[in-house]
C-alpha cells in the first residue's frame, strides 16, 4: 500500500473522515511528563478552530494506524531519557503534518523507540498547528512562503530549553540536534539557517542559549523550493549551517524530490558536510516503520552518520 500523504493536509484531512476521534489533550504514554515550553503566552500566537485533539486513522502505515493531533495552541515537549548507554546527544524530534497537525506516533515516539536505545535523549516536539502564514493546495506549492512563525519559534524555543536543562537531563550541550519529517523537515531547515534570526522577544533566561542545532537530519521535507528549482528565501543557507543528513524518494508524489535536491546542492555550495540518501521507491510519509520499501531501513544509515560526525561516538 503506498503509504499516506501526511504533508497534504488538505487532501490529508478529507481522508481521515472515517477516523475516530476525541477532543483531548495528546498525552504521552508510560506516565511521562510534558514540558511547556513557555511560561505563559507564546510569541506569534496561531488560531485554533476548536480544542486539541487526537485522532486515530484508519489507513495503515507498517502494519499500523497512525495517531494525528491538531487544534494545537499549547507546545510543549516530552523527554525519553536513553535506555542504552548515554551517548549525551540529544535530538529534537519534529513531526509532520504540512502545518495543519502532528503525525505523532508516525513521526514522533517511533523514532524515540529507535533513538534511546542508541544513548541518545530523544525530544519530542509538539508545536503550535495549525500554523499561518501557509496556505496549501493539493500539490504542496505555497501561495506564501513566509517563514512559519509560531512552529518556527517553538522549535527555537525547544533548542533553548533542552540546553538550558543539559545538566539536569544529562545531555551534552554541543550535541543537541534536530530530525523532522516534511513539514517538520522544513522545520528542521528553518531552525538550521535561521538561528542568528531573533523571531522573538527574550521571556525569561532560557532564551540566552544558541538555538543553533548541532546536527539535523531532514526526513522527505518539504516546502524547500519556490518552484522545484529555486530555494526558498527563508532558507539562507550558510557555511555555519550545521551538519546535515537529507532522505528522499524519488517518486514522493507530495513534496518532489526536487524539494531535498535542491536544499543538498545548497549545503553542498555552502560548504556544509552534507549527506544524502536517494531512493527509487518509497513514497511520503513512512517515518521508519519497517516494511517491503528498502528505503524503511534508513535509521541504518543515520546511525552511521550521526556516529561519523561524533555526535553518538561513545568516549573510550
Amino acid at each position: 500500500m503506498k503509504p499516506l500523504s501526511i504533508a497534504m493536509a488538505t487532501c490529508l484531512l478529507m481522508s481521515w473522515g472515517a477516523a475516530s476521534a476525541e477532543p483531548a489533550l495528546w498525552q504521552p504514554a508510560g506516565g511521562r511528563a510534558q514540558v511547556a515550553l513557555w511560561p505563559g503566552t507564546p510569541p506569534h500566537p496561531n488560531t485554533v478552530p476548536g480544542p486539541e485533539y487526537v485522532k486515530t486513522g484508519t489507513d495503515l502505515i507498517g502494519g499500523k494506524p497512525v495517531t494525528w493531533i491538531s487544534n494545537v495552541s499549547r507546545p510543549t515537549i516530552t523527554i525519553y531519557a536513553p535506555t542504552g548507554a548515554n551517548t549525551g546527544a540529544a535530538v529534537i524530534v519534529i513531526p509532520g503534518g504540512g502545518f495543519e497537525g502532528l503525525a505523532m506516533d508516525l513521526e514522533g515516539t517511533d523514532v524515540c523507540d529507535w533513538l534511546t536505545p542508541k544513548g541518545v535523549t530523544c525530544v519530542l516536539l509538539k508545536y503550535r498547528v495549525p500554523s499561518p502564514p501557509y496556505e496549501w493546495r493539493c500539490d504542496c506549492r505555497p501561495h506564501n512562503l513566509a517563514l512559519s512563525m509560531p512552529s518556527l519559534a517553538d522549535t527555537q524555543r525547544a533548542l533553548r530549553l533542552v540546553r538550558s536543562k543539559a545538566a539536569t537531563w544529562h545531555i551534552d550541550p554541543h550535541k543537541v540536534g534536530v530530525l523532522g519529517f516534511s513539514a517538520g523537515g522544513f522545520l528542521v531547515a528553518e531552525a538550521s539557517t535561521n538561528f542568528k534570526r531573533r523571531i522573538y522577544a527574550p521571556v525569561d533566561a532560557v532564551d540566552k542559549q544558541s538555538a543553533r542545532p548541532d546536527f539535523a537530519l531532514a526526513i522527505y521535507p518539504g516546502h524547500l523550493t519556490t518552484d522545484y528549482r529555486t530555494l526558498n528565501p527563508n532558507i539562507p543557507v550558510s557555511a555555519e549551517t550545521p551538519p546535515t543528513f537529507v532522505l528522499q524518494a524519488e517518486d514522493d508524489e507530495v513534496d518532489g524530490v526536487n524539494q531535498a535536491l535542491v536544499y543538498f546542492t545548497a549545503l553542498k555550495k555552502a560548504g556544509v558536510p552534507a549527506e544524502m540518501h536517494l531512493y527509487a521507491h518509497g513514497g511520503h510519509a513512512f517515518g521508519l516503520r519497517p516494511t517491503a520499501e528498502p528505503i524503511t531501513h534508513w535509521t541504518g544509515l543515520a546511525d552511521a552518520w550521526m556516529r561519523g560526525i561524533g555526535m553518538t561516538a561513545r568516549t573510550p
